[in-house]
């Protein structure tokens, strides 16, 4: 899949720059192009790729403060300077376009949505997501803004990606440390995602393509991204096992949004060297994939790689029944309840007989 790439804001940025990375050191040739956007110009500096500063009227290079409100309103005020810089890395080549975000931020979760609504109005390609949720310590704001952020972004988007920042930060790891990580671990799953059909090595016996991707993801809404590996043997015939394993571990441990298995569609490719991989691991693997995620949209095929491991990647569609989803949509729903208590109306202080209401 030929893709463009716009990150907005810090973590939108970071994650961008990490996808860019992992595709020109693969030498896939997935990611077309990229830009960053972000109201901070400290979070711009250090980014190895173009970069747009947008709402200087109004912050002056200092960000939104976490005010995803301010941060969808100066967006939509310079959407079109946005869209001007992004419109000569929209080739027609292209196939898609992601916007990447952090959901917890003012930036990323208030301006990501105005872009997409603008950039679905202007191209035909789909335009996705990749969205990031805040981990249950980063503070109620970020648990506000992040389900106010997720429910636009569903509507808005051909499909919303998530990662879950909780999932996926190991104890007694730096902040900067384990962000880092978790791009890492992002870039490799929703990278391999994208190269599906490129310049990969062999020929596939089932190819797996741009049109199987984007099928999967027709199911709209939410959406999550797995991969394993294991060592393989020489002789296909002992890779059943293997295949299926790896395909297994996908999804119950690999997920960018763990227990999110009730999926409406999903697309697993099997990755490896053609001569190891086993076709009849690669069948039992996709129907245990239908049996677990309920769904009768299963695609499948092959990834060939010069490599003696064999990898399976997992992309699950429509997942916004899982338990995952809901445990995060109450977090920010009783996040906007506390936030409501501690904002007491200043008027209720007057809440008294003796005192005539003005109006």
């Amino acid at each position: 899949m030929k893709a463009v790439l716009l990150g907005v804001g810090q973590a939108g940025g970071k994650l961008t720059t990490a996808l860019a990375e992992f595709d020109a050191d693969a030498g896939y040739g997935a990611v077309l192009d990229a830009l960053a956007v972000n109201t901070a110009a400290a979070d711009l500096d250090p980014l190895p790729l173009e970069t747009v500063l947008v709402g200087q009227s109004r912050v002056n290079g200092h960000g939104v403060g976490g005010d995803n409100e301010l941060g969808a309103e100066v967006m939509d005020e310079d959407a079109v300077e946005v869209l001007d810089a992004l419109a000569p890395k929209v080739t027609a080549e292209a196939e898609a376009v992601f916007v990447v975000a952090g959901l917890g931020g003012g930036t990323g979760s208030g301006g990501a949505p105005v872009l997409v609504r603008e950039l679905n109005r202007v191209y035909d390609v789909p335009v996705y997501a990749i969205g990031i949720l805040p981990g249950r310590d980063e503070g109620t704001m970020y648990q506000v803004n992040a389900g106010r952020s997720l429910k636009t972004l569903v509507r808005e988007a051909d499909a919303t990606i998530l990662l879950d920042n909780d999932a996926w930060r190991s104890a007694g790891e730096s902040v900067e440390g384990g962000y880092e990580a978790i791009n890492a671990s992002m870039a490799k799953r929703i990278g391999l995602l994208l190269a599906a059909g490129e310049a990969v090595e062999g020929v596939a016996e089932s190819v797996v393509d741009t049109s199987e991707v984007i099928n999967t993801l027709r199911a709209g809404g939410m959406a999550a991204v797995g991969f394993a590996s294991a060592p393989a043997a020489e002789d296909p015939q002992e890779n059943v096992t293997t295949v299926t394993s790896a395909v297994r571990s996908a999804v119950m441990t690999g997920l960018s949004l763990p227990s999110a298995t009730d999926a409406d569609a999903a697309l697993v490719a099997v990755a490896g060297d053609p001569d190891r991989i086993s076709r009849k691991g690669a069948e039992k693997a996709r129907k245990w994939l239908q049996e677990e995620t309920g769904s009768m949209q299963v695609r499948g095929g092959d990834f060939p790689l010069d490599s003696d491991r064999i990898a399976a990647l997992v992309l699950l569609a429509g997942v916004e029944r899982s338990q995952r989803v809901e445990a995060f949509l109450e977090r920010a729903r009783q996040a906007v309840r506390d936030e409501r208590e501690e904002k007491p109306d200043p008027a209720a202080a007057f809440e008294n007989d003796e005192i005539d209401d003005l109006l």
